[in-house]
């Protein structure tokens, strides 16, 4: 009993956290703040525009419904830790409270790992498109396509509890200063007053869990898809490799850099800040650049997109005009 009282009283001796942020430079970080506000504005433009035009007629394919719940998870993931690094930049005392330094913790694993299961749904998708053709309507029906949004989003929660519980009853004495832009579990397991070994180890293996198990069947689905390609004609090849090619992409430039960070023990390298915002921020920037920039799909709805906003505008400007 003794010690259950004290883990709590530990708990209850951090109610904030110190959050050292990118860099310590004055002068820097005035930089940052408006480099990285950019950044902000540039993934919500982007992905905002992918999940308007997901709903158009034009795209109506399994492909682009999954396309557009990328993009807005790319929006929340984003939406939990750059907001607070940016105001984080015009203040001097970076602190965020326990309560909040939690569910930015579960926030960003359940934005992050739904990411992976969707990307992951998305290579099986293109696995039937281009080596199942004449069964890919009856196999990607819609039914099917909106229980596999709603699994990425149940395993991201799952995964996102069991990061959060092991974190959260962790006792925290004293030291609360966190040697990163947002609260993660490696950062929070060195300030904790207890052995965290074995806690450590049974995050690592939730983490290799999905990671491996989702890495694996992207790894397994394009090697059949560029097996498949020898058998089709050159125009088909080379639309089929396009098409993989964004996927790919978007792949390595999220599996990358998260396999770093979470695929290790729960150390800390002088890297991980440099890492982590290219998985939070470059990569959900990147996004529906890399998917739009070869999709002449897309790009006809954002043309049609416009025209109508323009058309809309056009009428709105007549009306306006008579009733003067």
């Amino acid at each position: 009993m003794a010690n259950t009282d004290f883990s709590m009283e530990n708990v209850n001796n951090v109610s904030e956290f110190m959050v050292l942020g990118l860099t310590q430079n004055q002068d820097l970080q005035k930089v940052c703040f408006g480099l990285f506000l950019v950044f902000y504005l540039a993934i919500l433009l982007g992905n905002l525009l992918i999940t308007t035009i997901k709903n158009s007629r034009h795209l109506n394919s399994p492909m682009y419904f999954f396309l557009g719940y990328l993009s807005f998870v790319d929006i929340c993931y984003s939406s939990v830790t750059v907001p607070k690094l940016i105001s984080d930049f015009l203040l001097e005392k970076k602190t965020i409270s326990f309560i909040g330094c939690i569910a930015q913790l579960f926030g960003v694993h359940f934005f992050g790992c739904t990411e992976i299961f969707l990307l992951t749904v998305m290579a099986y998708d293109r696995y039937i498109a281009i080596c199942r053709p004449l069964h890919y309507t009856t196999i990607m029906n819609k039914t099917v396509c909106s229980w596999m949004v709603v699994a990425s989003w149940l395993g991201g929660f799952v995964h996102s509890m069991v990061q959060t519980l092991l974190t959260t009853h962790l006792p925290f004495c004293g030291p609360n200063e966190i040697d990163h832009y947002f609260c993660d579990v490696h950062p929070l397991l060195k300030l904790a007053c207890t052995d965290t070994y074995i806690v450590g180890l049974i995050v690592i293996a939730n983490s290799d869990m999905i990671s491996v198990s989702c890495f694996l069947v992207l790894t397994v689905s394009y090697i059949v898809i560029l097996v498949s390609l020898r058998n089709q004609s050159s125009e088909g090849r080379m639309k089929a490799l396009s098409t993989c090619a964004s996927h790919i992409t978007v792949v390595i430039l999220f599996f990358g850099p998260c396999v770093f960070f979470y695929m290790r023990p729960s150390t800390t390298f002088s890297e991980d800040k440099s890492v982590a915002v290219f998985y939070t921020i470059i990569t959900p920037m990147l996004n529906p650049i890399i998917y739009t920039l070869k999709s002449q799909e897309v790009k006809n709805a954002m043309r049609i997109l416009w025209n109508k906003k323009q058309l809309w505008g056009g009428k709105c400007k007549t009306r306006f005009g008579m009733i003067i």
